[in-house]
């Protein structure tokens, strides 16, 4: 009995170390109760995680924790704070906003103007940002919403019985009217101080979360096409297509046509087929490229570089600064600008800017007007919204990384034009037209594409070890059909967001 009641007390002490090795909670302002997004919570000098939009952050610890353990806590402009990891239960922590006194103001602004700050800021980015061999440990999560507002096709004239209007309906409701993909992975990111040496990258985990029924399927549509088409065109006929003063003629491929001469052709034109698709197919599974392409753009979509969107710093004649606070980041001092476009450009935000080294520390922007705004002859294109969030940290080296990256782009794309296709044929007696159908076509779509980069560790490597790490190829995400909560259990990443959370596969 005595070894049995040990043995239980071992067990549980054994359960109650390792229900500790995860700390989850939500940050909120002690005074507003509104949640704190994209506060850095730390548990070494170089590793963390971020608070995501609503406040909520989750950590996963490698090691058994111990008394000294501890989680440090911080945001602009509130009080940080200390927490014992061992000893953590809460489900909500607050955090106080921090009062500035009139004295600590007066001593680090040293009277600069925003201007003069924004170009200290501009000559100190080599020193502040230098180029080195480094090994990221990052999550990266991109968001796909596809939304169709407008899908008709109005049948005005026919010849073909089968492609009447109640055909034409059938095809729009093929098409799913909302739709979503959420892609994330976790990896190890390889850059060189040389920026024209490729970057590299080991994914260690990966997830697509889509509802493959909403895949439309057109190999059946195809086939049914194929058939109404073989009833009713002529081997011989061209299509006239239409549509309003523009026009173009259009062969029928032979091979269209089954006959038992031609099957040899029609043989290669499937092979052919199939092969295109093929290609397609293996385009569409190079994920690490595309996520690699991904992480890539997150990065230079930056003020770092000379022909940056965010040209605040290289061109600040476009550009109206107003130093508007004057707040605490991770106990160092921060200035906080408003700056708005007064010529052609094209966006507004804040900027944070260390008081000491002039570093820039965190940019929220969004545009101002439509980047883009297409529409000619029933063809609209515009490009609606480019907003983000990006924030930087010191590494070992005290060098500023990239913490956090955060972009979301919406566009919308329409067509509202008359569409007709007319059969011909030169070979028949009589008039060379064989068929006529006319419709109008009205289509809009609207498309938001949100990603969001949380850097957890930053280290400086040699080139050495850049040199000696080889990529793994072939890696192919696992499919999620629902949000999986466990998918990413013992792994650090960002919380994932109302929409993932909520994401359900029609049944």
């Amino acid at each position: 009995m005595k070894y049995l009641i040990t043995g239980f007390i071992c067990l549980i002490t054994i359960t109650n170390s390792f229900s500790q090795q995860t700390i989850s909670a939500k940050l909120i302002d002690s005074t507003t109760q509104k949640p704190i997004p994209f506060a850095n919570v730390s548990y070494s000098k170089n590793a963390g995680v971020i608070s995501n939009s609503q406040g909520v952050f989750q950590i996963h610890f490698k090691k058994q924790l111990s008394n000294k353990d501890s989680i440090f806590v911080s945001c602009m402009g509130y009080k940080p704070k200390t927490i014992a990891a061992l000893t953590f239960t809460d489900s909500v922590l607050t955090l106080a906003p921090k009062s500035i006194e009139l004295d600590e103001v007066l001593v680090s602004n040293k009277n600069y103007t925003a201007k003069e700050i924004i170009k200290k800021a501009y000559e100190n980015l080599s020193k502040n940002y230098p180029l080195n061999d480094t090994k990221s440990r990052l999550f990266l999560r991109e968001s796909h919403f596809n939304n169709i507002t407008k899908n008709s096709i109005k049948v005005k004239e026919t010849s073909i019985p089968e492609l009447n209007q109640k055909f034409m309906d059938n095809i729009m409701k093929m098409m799913p009217k909302n739709a979503s993909d959420h892609i994330e992975f976790l990896g190890d990111f390889y850059q060189s101080s040389n920026p024209e040496t490729a970057k590299k990258l080991n994914i260690i985990k990966a997830s697509h979360l889509y509802d493959k029924k909403l895949e439309v399927s057109f190999d059946g549509l195809e086939e049914r096409f194929n058939s109404i088409f073989r009833k009713h065109v002529k081997r011989d006929s061209y299509f006239k297509i239409k549509s309003g003063i523009f026009g173009t003629k259009e062969a029928i491929d032979s091979s269209f046509f089954d006959s038992a001469e031609k099957k040899e052709n029609h043989k290669k034109t499937e092979a052919f087929i199939a092969e295109q698709k093929k290609k397609e197919a293996d385009r569409k599974k190079d994920f690490l490229k595309h996520r690699k392409h991904t992480v890539t753009n997150l990065q230079n979509d930056s003020f770092l570089l000379e022909d940056s969107h965010l040209n605040f710093l290289q061109k600040p004649n476009k550009y109206h600064f107003e130093i508007s606070d004057h707040l605490f980041l991770n106990s160092n001092f921060v200035y906080k600008l408003h700056f708005t476009p007064k010529r052609s450009a094209d966006y507004k935000g804040v900027i944070y800017i260390n008081t000491e080294d002039f570093a820039i520390v965190r940019v929220d922007y969004e545009n101002v007007k439509r980047l883009k705004n297409f529409n000619l002859l029933g063809i609209s294109y515009q490009e609606n919204l480019h907003k983000g969030v990006l924030i930087y940290t010191k590494n070992s080296k005290n060098a500023y990384t990239l913490k956090y990256a955060e972009r979301e782009n919406n566009m919308s794309f329409g067509i509202k034009r008359p569409l007709k296709i007319i059969e011909k044929n030169k070979y028949v007696k009589g008039r060379r037209k064989q068929n006529e159908l006319s419709t109008d076509v009205h289509f809009i779509m609207s498309n938001t594409v949100k990603k969001e980069l949380v850097v957890f560790e930053n280290n400086i490597i040699t080139n050495t070890v850049f040199n000696a790490f080889t990529e793994k190829p072939n890696v192919n995400p696992t499919y999620l059909p629902d949000y999986n909560p466990k998918f990413w259990e013992g792994y650090n990443v960002i919380e994932p967001n109302k929409a993932i959370k909520d994401f359900k596969s029609i049944e």
